[in-house]
């Protein structure tokens, strides 16, 4: 298709990209600040809430921030944690209890909540359409729209109604531009649109690399008299060895519900690990199974947490526009938290912008004093506090890493003279696949472990079948020529929805990809040692439903 496609263009003081916390956050506090003004939060989700996924153990520093009054209005964060309890798991069935004065101080959780966050962003989201701001839900933002002097200018959203062969259907609607005098970006983890703006203005010039891990959660129904509503578990050790990185939780959410999930660490050697397989595998341990047996798994999901914390934070503010929330990599590992951080990015952002336009300023400049904000902001002093927290699980290995994290956090307070750096980035780090060790994971049981067809289905995943894929190759040769005989092609492994495979066809091999599958989680985009994956929007409204998530 060659004709050029004229879009319909909707002009706005404020463009944001991304219904998340921080999106939503920034859209409440600018209309606090001043109800004249006219915002539009544009959400590739089909409703709000519909791609957030988080554990959630929820602090609520921020949202005390945001709304003080956040309990009279009825925001869904109920169930307040009633313990913590840490066990460091040395094989299938052993387990040591971490006291909680052995804990990082950080990762205690008296004052905090149990949630969906999905259900917080909708309540959010309410609040913002109440206030006035345009919500546009089912419009994935698909390319950053620039003036002539380069500024950002907005963003335009994905046509639909393509077919596969990028022909226009019957169906065909064009994409819309939205304008703003500023555009923030608050798409969370490895945002497409993000991660252009970052190379386009070298945002990363002085970063260190970004680091990921991949997190999986279950919400599962279990037998009441196994329910601790309130409780927080958390484990570290089996089924990873010693240089793996990442861990589980359980937690006890309302109503007979626990969220049970995993996190491991992009940076993992092994070709060979299934994060998924180790995630089901993780659910036989005694100390977890024992809450799950008898149960019902009622929902699934997958999505990329960043976790390179302060060394790792681009520049923030260029001409037009900023970054917040996860985008940027403002989760606090210590913590294992990023929505209170995402929501006062947000606030900071809206400020400097209302600023902005309260002086006057019509141009796009660019907004320096959101980047002092949040260098003078209790976000950026949480960072620095627990900077050394990632970069020492890496260096140290898990378990002297995590002794080093009391050592700094609960003795030194975060206030050790040095900062520990890791500056290989995560596609890097695989080990061949003939100097690695194949790892055996058992066949799922269909009681508390699954394959990944039955978990796509739980996580609500649709697609328009008939559109161009959103998962691009840019080299196709690649997979079968190098990715196959140097990794065993790892995509077959580290995807979480089946969404990559080596078939045969012919008696060859071949890469297939089935982009309705794909659960946005962002892991190709981030894992694939020649970085020839890139993530794409599809049509606005595709993808998981994690509302209840």
């Amino acid at each position: 298709m060659t004709d050029v496609i004229e879009r319909e263009a909707m002009e706005f003081d404020v463009v944001i990209v991304g219904g998340g916390p921080a999106g939503l956050a920034a859209a409440c506090r600018l209309m606090q600040l001043d109800e004249s003004l006219s915002v539009v939060v544009v959400e590739k989700g089909s409703e709000i809430g519909a791609h957030i996924l988080s554990g959630n153990v929820f602090e609520p520093t921020a949202l005390d921030e945001l709304f003080p009054d956040w309990r009279e209005q009825g925001a869904l964060v109920t169930t307040a944690v009633t313990g913590d309890r840490v066990h460091y798991l040395t094989s299938g069935t052993g387990a040591m209890p971490v006291p909680g004065l052995f804990l990082p101080r950080p990762m205690h959780n008296h004052g905090n909540y149990i949630l969906a966050l999905g259900q917080l962003c909708q309540w959010m989201g309410e609040k913002a359409e109440a206030m006035g701001v345009n919500v546009f839900p089912g419009f994935a933002a698909s390319e950053v729209l620039y003036d002539a002097d380069g500024r950002v200018r907005g963003v335009a959203t994905s046509d639909m109604g393509i077919d596969k062969n990028g022909e226009r259907k019957a169906s065909f609607q064009a994409g819309y531009e939205l304008l703003g005098k500023y555009t923030i970006f608050a798409e969370g983890v490895r945002g497409n649109l993000s991660e252009l703006v970052m190379k386009k203005f070298d945002l990363r010039a002085n970063a260190d690399p970004q680091h990921y891990g991949i997190g999986f959660k279950e919400v599962w129904e279990i037998d009441p008299k196994l329910h601790e509503e309130g409780l927080v578990v958390h484990t570290a050790g089996w089924p990873l060895d010693a240089h793996t990185e990442g861990g589980g939780f359980l937690y006890h959410a309302a109503n007979n519900k626990v969220f049970a999930g995993f996190i491991i660490a992009l940076n993992y050697k092994n070709p060979h690990l299934s994060p998924f397989d180790e995630f089901q595998r993780w659910k036989l341990h005694p100390k977890i199974a024992r809450y799950l047996n008898g149960g019902k798994r009622i929902a699934y999901g997958a999505r990329a947490v960043n976790k390179g914390g302060l060394q790792s934070l681009p520049k923030l503010a260029f001409p037009g526009g900023m970054l917040v929330g996860c985008g940027a990599g403002f989760l606090n590992g210590v913590k294992i938290k990023g929505a209170h951080t995402a929501i006062k990015t947000g606030m900071l952002a809206a400020e400097s912008v209302h600023r902005a336009l309260a002086a006057g300023d019509a141009a796009p400049a660019e907004l320096a004093d959101y980047d002092a904000a949040v260098k003078t902001s209790w976000v950026y002093k949480e960072l620095h506090r627990g900077r050394n927290f990632g970069p020492g699980l890496h260096k140290l290995g898990s378990f002297w890493g995590a002794a080093f994290a009391f050592i700094d956090q609960n003795i030194f307070f975060g206030k050790l003279p040095f900062t520990w750096h890791n500056t290989e980035p995560d596609h890097e780090s695989l080990l061949k696949a003939s100097e690695a060790k194949r790892i055996d994971y058992p066949k799922p049981d269909g009681k508390l472990t699954f394959d990944r067809m039955s978990s796509v289905f739980l996580s609500n995943t649709n697609h328009e079948e008939d559109q161009p894929s959103h998962l691009k190759l840019k080299d196709r040769s690649i997979p079968i020529s190098y990715n196959l005989p140097e990794f065993d092609e790892p995509a077959q492994r580290y995807c979480p929805a089946g969404v990559y495979e080596i078939v045969e066809a012919g008696g060859e091999k071949k890469f297939q990809i089935s982009p309705g599958n794909c659960v946005h989680c962002k892991t190709c985009d981030i894992k694939d040692p020649k970085q020839n994956i890139v993530w794409t929007v599809p049509e606005g409204g595709g993808g998981p439903n994690y509302s209840n998530m």
